[in-house]
């Protein structure tokens, strides 16, 4: 289903929404660390995929006349976490399409019957939703169809089995023929789901046998060979949309993936932590000499053409900025107020004039940023691919940043050779001794500094685009060199933005010690900083949570909007 364009208002509308939702899910479960983050609800760093088909229909798809759909769901989900083991489920979820389609949503009747007493409002918001979800599966057609009726029925019934609660008069008709069919093969362990529901262990086995049989029943397979392409499609069309027109299987593919770390045996065990085998080789230096002069400027022409072709409203992003950055200064006095400090001067007006009131004077505030903000590209091998998009976020973010009175600075990390270089060799001229630590040439790129503003420096900006610059990553030691050049500054906020698509990766570095040395290190720096900084990232295609508790996971495949750049604006102002 094709999506609509949101207007701005909407989008205000589903940003309140999400926040009142995660709101009321941490008041249900006292779980704090529930919230939203793009389109998923996340628990910590761990996106919730919300599997049960009923439970599909996003916050983004609900109407103002729907609400009480979206607080059916809210509720549905805060009994799921609060009373199901995602991990049991998951060790004891079936493979095929359809028994796991089932699995999921008899899991899900379960913790939903388990709403307490003392809440009658909750079972009456669930059972609400549901009914809206039945309402629309037969409206949409696919009760035709011998599979949309057995799910449908299957559905009806054992909710009905498991909530103790008679089937909706409306559909009772409908499923009669098609309960009599399905009753009797699953009888038995429909008859055990009321009895087990307080106990997921003891639920999952008919939960499970019930999957398995119905599976067996309709013989779902993808692409049979004595199946005829009508009819596979019409069965996965079925599956599509008996849970609403969403893709069941593709759901957690639609959650951007974490970002894996794991633990550095090398680095906890050794006495001296963080190791450098060498600095001799590594380099500080200004991007824009590595590029030559008329390249830089092609390099610019490109970026500003896709910069308006984009349309984003970069003077509308100055002021948000400005409003979640500033702060109120005292810039002089403003006089002739009628309220405030007596202004001795005006007090013979108060004698031949004793009507006259404005006789005061008052601070004037003017908003004014008092912070600095620095941009850390990742300037990877990997990252070769995106660095279009990328340099375009920076620039508008850096443009933006300047209109608002914000210093800025945008930096970039990556090694001078691949595989360890000069280092790797004198490594192994000396022996290879063991466990050396960072084996490779860092090299630190400055594309602005702080002293220069964006009009002055754009040009040097684009060479971004010179991906030949892109190497290796050792991101634990650029963030810390980031880190220190902003506490080097005056400002009284320090905001630092990391770019980047992965893990720290040196191959060198990680065959001689092991595999999450750097990846554990990155982690040491953004704990030994995040103090004095306010260390945030944007994930290139991937959920930089493992590293950064502030973070955006971007998809750049799609086009960048104004959306894009409110939900940094939204990172920035969260203090």
């Amino acid at each position: 289903m094709s999506k609509k364009p949101l207007t701005q208002a909407n989008k205000k509308q589903q940003k309140k929404l999400k926040e009142l939702c995660a709101a009321t899910m941490r008041s249900l479960t006292s779980d704090s660390t529930l919230h939203y983050r793009g389109d998923n609800i996340y628990q910590n760093a761990k996106p919730l995929a919300m599997q049960a088909v009923h439970l599909q229909q996003h916050v983004n798809n609900i109407q103002v006349n729907d609400l009480a759909v979206l607080r059916g769901h809210v509720d549905a989900i805060s009994l799921r976490i609060l009373h199901s083991d995602s991990e049991l489920q998951r060790q004891l979820q079936p493979q095929t399409p359809i028994a796991k389609l089932v699995f999921e949503m008899l899991e899900q009747f379960r913790v939903e019957s388990l709403a307490p007493e003392t809440m009658p409002g909750m079972q009456k918001n669930i059972d609400y939703a549901f009914q809206h979800w039945c309402n629309n599966f037969y409206q949409s057609g696919l009760t035709e169809s011998k599979l949309g009726m057995m799910l449908y029925t299957l559905a009806l019934v054992c909710r009905s089995r498991i909530m103790a609660k008679p089937i909706p008069h409306a559909f009772e008709d409908l499923i009669e023929m098609c309960r009599a069919d399905i009753t009797p093969v699953i009888g038995h362990a429909l008859a055990q789901l009321r009895k087990q529901r307080e106990s997921q262990p003891a639920f999952s086995p008919y939960g499970l046998n019930i999957a398995e049989l119905m599976a067996n029943v309709i013989d779902y397979q993808p692409k049979s060979p004595d199946e005829s392409n009508e009819d596979s499609e019409e069965k996965q069309q079925t599956l599509r949309a008996f849970s609403i027109l969403l893709e069941f299987d593709d759901i957690e593919e639609s959650i951007m993936a974490a970002a894996i770390s794991g633990e550095s045996k090398v680095l906890h065990q050794s006495s001296q932590g963080y190791q450098i085998f060498s600095r001799i080789y590594d380099q500080e230096v200004f991007a824009a000499t590595l590029v030559r002069k008329a390249l830089l400027e092609e390099y610019r022409q490109k970026l500003d053409l896709q910069i308006n072709h984009q349309g984003i409203n970069v003077k509308r992003l100055a002021k948000q900025l400005q409003h979640v950055l500033g702060v109120p200064q005292t810039n002089g006095w403003q006089f002739g107020v009628e309220e405030g400090y007596i202004d001795g001067r005006r007090l013979s007006q108060l004698i031949s004039s004793p009507n006259e009131r404005r006789l005061f004077t008052i601070h004037q505030q003017k908003i004014q940023p008092d912070c600095i903000v620095d941009f850390l590209i990742d300037c990877s091998g990997s990252m070769k691919q995106h660095t279009a998009a990328i340099t375009l976020i920076v620039d508008i973010m850096i443009r933006a940043l300047d209109i608002a009175g914000v210093t800025t600075e945008v930096l970039g990390f990556t090694t001078n050779a691949w595989n360890g270089g000069r280092i790797y060799k004198d490594w192994c001229k000396q022996g290879r001794p063991k466990h050396p630590g960072r084996l490779n040439e860092t090299c630190h790129m400055i594309f602005k500094d702080a002293e220069t503003p964006w009009r002055r420096s754009k040009t040097n900006i684009a060479a971004l685009m010179k991906t030949d610059l892109f190497r290796e990553g050792i991101d634990g030691e650029a963030v810390e060199w980031a880190c220190q050049r902003m506490l080097k500054r005056s400002e009284s906020r320090r905001i630092l933005i990391i770019i980047s698509d992965g893990c720290p990766m040196d191959t060198s570095t990680n065959l001689a010690n092991d595999k999450f040395y750097l990846d554990n290190h990155l982690k040491e720096i953004v704990s030994k900083y995040q103090s004095t900084v306010d260390i945030m990232a944007l994930g290139v295609g991937l959920d930089l949570s493992p590293y950064y508790q502030k973070n955006i996971a971007m998809d750049l495949s799609e086009t960048i909007e104004n959306q894009l750049f409110f939900d940094i604006v939204a990172m920035l102002a969260a203090r």
